[in-house]
Parts: structure tokens; sequence; C-alpha cells
């Protein structure tokens, strides 16, 4: 674990008040907690910009149950990306609509162009990819390459 290193922040007093109300309403002990949790947001915004950075990620959707073929494109499109994709669940929401959660791992550039693709296929309404990272990797190499 790192060693913990202080420094003083400056800030108008107005912007450090509203600050303080926010990690109240948060349910943050203290500023530090907060401003730690801020930078690491920044840093995993910042990495997943980058399309070789490796990420995990989660792709929800929704979609019409009816769809003619809808569900074989599914499964035949996942079975293309089996190495970037750990898990997935599916609800059925109601009669006509199921959600899915598809847990993924791989380059920003592959997650990102599967969720695309899936995504625009008719009969999916609704969707979102939702990625983050480790900010330190891991010192061995992934050796997810497929489908860049």
């Amino acid at each position: 674990m790192d060693r913990v290193v202080r420094f003083g922040i400056s800030m108008e007093e107005s912007l450090l008040r509203d600050f303080d109300q926010l990690i109240e309403e948060k349910g943050y002990s203290n500023r530090s907690e907060a401003i730690r949790d801020i930078v690491r947001d920044k840093l995993v915004e910042e990495n997943i910009q980058n399309p070789s950075a490796f990420v995990y990620g989660a792709l929800v959707f929704l979609y019409d149950h009816h769809k003619r073929e809808l569900e074989k494109l599914l499964t035949d499109f996942q079975h293309m990306y089996f190495e970037n994709i750990v898990s997935t669940t599916h609800v059925h929401v109601d009669h006509n609509h199921c959600l899915e959660v598809i847990l993924l791992r791989g380059k920003v550039s592959q997650l990102k162009s599967l969720a695309e693709k899936i995504l625009s296929f008719k009969g999916v309404k609704h969707g979102k990819l939702t990625l983050t990272t480790v900010l330190t990797q891991p010192k061995h190499k992934h050796s997810i390459h497929k489908h860049e």
C-alpha cells in the first residue's frame, strides 16, 4: 500500500461550503475521502479515453423479446466475443421485454465496438456501456487481442 501524503488545498469559502454539504449528503466521513474518490474518478475517466487501455465493463440493455431472430442474433454475436465476455445475466422484465447485463473485459476499443453493435440491433430498445479500470495495472500482460 502506498504511503499517504498530506498536502494543502486553497479554495473559495463558498466553494468549500458547497463541497462540505455535498460530501455530507454523499456520506463521506471527511474531505480527504471525498477528494480521493474525485481524483480516482477523474483518472479512470482519462484512462478509458485510451482505445488500447485494458478495462472492465458492463453493457446493460433492454430489448423486445418478440423481435424475430433477435435472441439468436444476440447469442451468436456473444459467441464471437467470448474472450471479452465474462458473464451474462438475463431478466424477464415483462411479457414483451427482457433486460440483459453483459460483464466485459478487454481493450476500450473492443468493448465499445461490441456495445455499439449490440445496441444497434433492431429490437434493442435502450442500453448503456459503463467502463472502469484498475488504476495500477497488474504486471502481467492481458491476452485478449481478438476483434480490435
